[in-house]
């Protein structure tokens, strides 16, 4: 075996290959000896037929959505005619053409179509790969991972948290306050164990479907608010169209409360005078605006109580423009470790527990 491996490796005196950030690789005359060198021969020229590359499936899904050849190159950082072999290198390594270039834009073959799929899939499993593993490293581990939205780790989390340790020991915990689309990436890649966000019925995520597992823990609503006059009424208050314009303040795209509003109130809101004129994706900021007078804001109860209470905010809106939410945490269904199935249950009581005491108070 060391023979083998020193043939190869003299032959490597003589060619080698230059590997680019992008994938790219062309084959190159060189006296200079390198061990880099080696193992990108050994990767490309070790069999006569070279290994799939995963660079070639991101290659593949960009042209697959554009078509264009010299688009795609672009987009992947590439000189067209690199891109056009790496492309065809799939397409042999697949054994059968995965484009029809014969149209422009080109389009997918039937095995294009079926293989855009399995792309995709592949392209997901490997990213979950590092975080597989560190579940596997981490079952005995104490530490709970949390990504939690940015509204709720201000308001609801902590006293949960405290509630919790009534009836469970917590280890240390964890926390990624962030947007809920980079929470749901976070779960995606297997990089924190649980998601606590805001939901509704009507706005699905990424997380709401298998292999993922959720538990409503709390409600919430978004309640339309905006700071008072001087006589104590709604310095901006929802009209029908006609009326002058009403500002309002609204979540961006990456906000999850954003989601939920673009899919229970944007339609409504249509038939309202208003108009909008600011966009931040975290609630904080909203109230913060709508504080100072700037506009409506749908904000979480929980975030806007206190000044409900003291008349810093008003409802600038009828009950029926009230969103009811729900506080759920997330989970892989995959073992998490005793840690934090311990936690998952205690979270599961927790919910029970509230939804009874709801029944009750419903039922007296």
């Amino acid at each position: 075996m060391g023979e083998l491996m020193g043939m190869v490796f003299s032959r490597i005196s003589t060619i080698f290959t230059v590997v680019s950030r992008t994938g790219e690789w062309e084959t190159e005359w060189s006296a200079v000896p390198s061990f880099w060198a080696n193992v990108q021969f050994l990767n490309f020229y070790a069999l006569d037929e070279p290994d799939m590359n995963l660079i070639w499936l991101d290659d593949f899904l960009a042209l697959a959505a554009t078509g264009n050849f010299s688009r795609a190159a672009d987009e992947r950082h590439s000189s067209q005619p690199a891109f056009s072999r790496r492309i065809r290198a799939l397409e042999e390594w697949i054994g059968a053409d995965l484009f029809d270039r014969s149209t422009q834009p080109a389009t997918l073959t039937e095995v294009g179509e079926w293989f855009a799929g399995v792309a995709q899939e592949l392209i997901a499993r490997v990213a979950r790969v590092p975080g597989d593993a560190r579940k596997i490293a981490e079952a005995s581990s104490v530490t709970l991972r949390i990504a939690c939205t940015h509204a709720l780790s201000m308001t609801f989390l902590p006293r949960w948290i405290r509630s919790l340790e009534s009836s469970i020991t917590l280890g240390p915990v964890q926390l990624m306050s962030d947007v809920l689309q980079r929470c749901e990436s976070l779960m995606l890649q297997s990089k924190v164990q649980f998601v606590l966000s805001h939901a509704h019925p009507d706005a699905h995520g990424a997380l709401d479907a298998a292999p993922y597992q959720s538990a409503p823990i709390g409600e919430d609503m978004l309640i339309a608010v905006s700071a008072p006059n001087n006589s104590g009424k709604p310095l901006h208050q929802l009209s029908r169209k006609g009326a002058a314009a009403v500002p309002v303040l609204l979540y961006t795209e990456e906000s999850g409360l954003g989601r939920i509003m673009r899919a229970v109130v944007s339609r409504r809101l249509e038939s309202q005078a208003a108009q909008a004129v600011f966009t931040a994706h975290l609630a904080s900021v909203l109230r913060t605006m709508a504080l100072d007078g700037r506009g409506i804001a749908w904000l979480p109860q929980t975030l806007v109580e206190e000044d409900i209470g003291q008349g810093r905010l008003v409802a600038a809106a009828s009950g029926e423009w009230d969103v009811p939410l729900q506080i759920r945490l997330y989970r892989d269904s995959e073992l998490l470790g005793k840690a934090a199935n311990e936690f998952w249950s205690a979270a599961i009581e927790w919910g029970s527990g509230l939804h009874e005491s709801k029944r009750k108070q419903v039922a007296s």
